[in-house]
């Protein structure tokens, strides 16, 4: 059965010694950066900080681990590839709830709306101030009406007023395009809790026409409750912790950042449009939710990785069903390398792998593949491929002038996002198709050889 909220998750997080109670005082501004950083490089728990300094409590690292994703969505290392490209092949539509939502057992309006009495972090010593990075944004195609749900970050300017950081390649970014072209305010909201699938969901890279809760209740295996906003014209999950109802100002903008990205280097400030918070509703006792961002590996990396390597698996098999599987490693910071491995049916295939993985939505800059017998996920193996099937000048190519990541160190920061490029690589690191190449020398059967001194 799929988690209702996200108090049943933090049960079975609880249960199994992924989290971690904090009762004493951890100060928002870096502290729980700190300790989130520790714990994620021990691939330590998820923590709930308490005391924090608000009457909310702060839950953080739900998603920091390869170990939490997997109880997240109900499987095993075995299972979890097959049950989410299942997921994703099977829908299921959204239910509307009409009797009142745990969601909105508090609304404040007016005068009682302050965001910064909910625990909103200062991660990263250089960050411009608090950043909302765990909540799910919804928004909706204000012609088609087809809804979107994404991560985005928002920076806390007073206590209704928020910028926004959104990519305009983005659906929330075209959204607001969209908006401003037919003279209408973008509306938002930004939901905290819920089941934790919901964060797993808005990651699966999908066509503009797809309608985001069909995705997320095709994954759970069961319809999302939802619940229509008070202030503005959405609907958001039902058992929610907290939601945050917003309007994009059409004129004028903030000097938004810097903020620790998931690259591992500071995005500098710039100018962002921003948002008049409209309404705040929540449980009678929330837990609000945080993220860390930054350097390689985070939860902002661990909770891209499976449905980024589904996406592109699944929209890449089309045209190749003789590729086997894809690794998309935290490392690249789930967007920038990918390694597929693909037997290939023709001379080139691979090449041609390469070439449609490069016109992915995630956008790498780094493509390559590999034979089958090549583990995608264990990185010796992928570089002792490139060292000895590579024929540099024959089988590494640079494609220019592509559209570049989000968030590029070394892409000019100041050039507007639309206008951004950089190049990509490709290395087909495959053996060359139909012409002898030398045997490998491996021990055979070694896995199965006993060897009880070993062993214990």
């Amino acid at each position: 059965m799929p988690f209702r909220d996200q108090r049943e998750f933090l049960d079975v997080l609880r249960a199994h010694g992924e989290l971690i109670d904090i009762d004493r005082y951890v100060d928002l501004y870096c502290d729980v950066g700190r300790a989130l950083r520790k714990s994620n490089a021990r691939g330590g728990p998820a923590l709930l900080f308490r005391n924090n300094g608000t009457e909310v409590p702060l839950v953080a690292g739900i998603y920091s681990t390869r170990a939490k994703a997997l109880l997240a969505f109900e499987a095993t290392e075995d299972t979890i590839f097959d049950k989410v490209l299942h997921g994703l092949d099977n829908p299921i539509a959204p239910v509307i709830q009409t009797t009142p939502a745990p969601c909105q057992e508090v609304v404040l309006l007016g005068a009682d709306i302050d965001i910064r009495k909910f625990p909103v972090p200062t991660y990263s010593p250089d960050d411009g101030g608090p950043f909302i990075t765990a909540g799910v944004n919804v928004s909706k195609d204000p012609e088609t009406g087809i809804p979107d749900i994404g991560h985005y970050r928002y920076q806390i300017f007073d206590k209704n007023k928020i910028g926004i950081n959104s990519q305009p390649f983005h659906r929330f970014g075209k959204h607001m395009t969209k908006c401003r072209q037919l003279g209408r305010k973008p509306q938002g909201a930004i939901f905290f809790g819920g089941d934790p699938l919901f964060g797993y969901a808005c990651q699966v890279q999908v066509s503009d026409d797809t309608n985001d809760w069909h995705v997320a209740g095709g994954l759970r295996g069961s319809p999302v409750e939802l619940v229509r906003c008070k202030t503005i014209d959405l609907d958001v999950p039902a058992w929610a912790e907290v939601v945050v109802e917003f309007e994009v100002e059409l004129d004028g903008v903030v000097q938004e950042g810097p903020l620790g990205e998931y690259t591992g280097y500071y995005t500098p400030t710039a100018d962002k449009p921003f948002a008049i918070i409209t309404a705040i509703t929540h449980r009678r006792d929330p837990i609000f939710h945080g993220l860390l961002t930054g350097k390689p590996v985070t939860d902002n990396h661990i909770l891209k990785q499976i449905p980024f390597e589904a996406s592109v698996y699944r929209a890449l098999k089309v045209q190749f069903p003789s590729l086997r599987k894809v690794s998309i490693p935290p490392s690249g910071g789930v967007s920038f390398y990918t390694i597929l491995a693909i037997e290939q049916r023709f001379a080139g295939e691979a090449r041609q792998a390469i070439l449609a993985a490069m016109s992915s939505n995630t956008r790498p800059k780094w493509v390559i593949a590999v034979d089958p017998d090549i583990d995608v996920y264990d990185k010796t193996d992928v570089e002792w491929a490139m060292s000895f099937r590579v024929k540099p000048a024959r089988d590494v190519f640079i494609i220019d002038n592509v559209p570049a990541g989000p968030s590029d160190p070394t892409v000019v920061a100041q050039k507007n996002r639309a206008l951004r490029q950089n190049s990509t690589i490709g290395i087909d690191a495959t053996r060359p198709f139909g012409e002898p190449f030398s045997k490998v020398a491996d021990v055979p059967n070694w896995q199965s050889f006993e060897l009880p001194e070993l062993d214990a």
